[in-house]
């Protein structure tokens, strides 16, 4: 189980690396545009560029932020309650999270599909959507395998 959870983590990470250079290089793209505007050269295309990588920052980021318990929850009830019940909700919830990813993954997967039989791609730099649609897919299924990793801690009693 370990092993299974070690690979996990480390896929998890790689995705996080992709956010991370992907929130990198918006950062440098934008402070790139605002510079050479002063000059009279923006870079075209900056906007519809940027967007495509906030939609990979935020969807690559999500597994390792799931696997650190990173997000914002309100636990001041939650912590009063005994063990059993918080560990029931633990599983309910991510049953629930399983069954909403596991849709958006599937439901971005035939996006991905329709976007690339269709050719579409953006107005200014042509650029194509479905390699981002099929990537944010990739990162739904990803986080619905670390949600099911968190249900075999639950059970094991090494989630908290």
């Amino acid at each position: 189980m370990e092993a299974m959870f070690g690979i996990v983590e480390r896929i998890s990470k790689g995705l996080q690396v992709v956010a991370g250079i992907a929130l990198t290089f918006i950062i440098l793209l934008t402070g790139a545009d605002v510079l050479l505007r002063l000059f009279g050269r923006p870079i075209i295309g900056t906007y519809e560029i940027v967007g495509l990588s906030g939609a990979v920052v935020i969807g690559f980021a999500i597994p390792m932020t799931s696997w650190l318990r990173g997000h914002i929850y309100v636990d001041f009830l939650y912590q009063r309650l005994p063990k059993p019940i918080r560990n029931t909700l633990n599983i309910i919830t991510r049953l629930i999270g399983i069954g909403a990813f596991g849709t958006i993954g599937w439901n971005l997967f035939l996006l991905g599909f329709d976007l690339y039989t269709s050719g579409e791609v953006s107005l200014t730099r042509h650029l194509p959507f479905y390699p981002v649609a099929y990537g944010l897919g990739v990162c739904c299924f990803m986080q619905c395998v670390v949600l099911i990793t968190d249900i075999f801690k639950v059970i094991g009693g090494t989630y908290e």
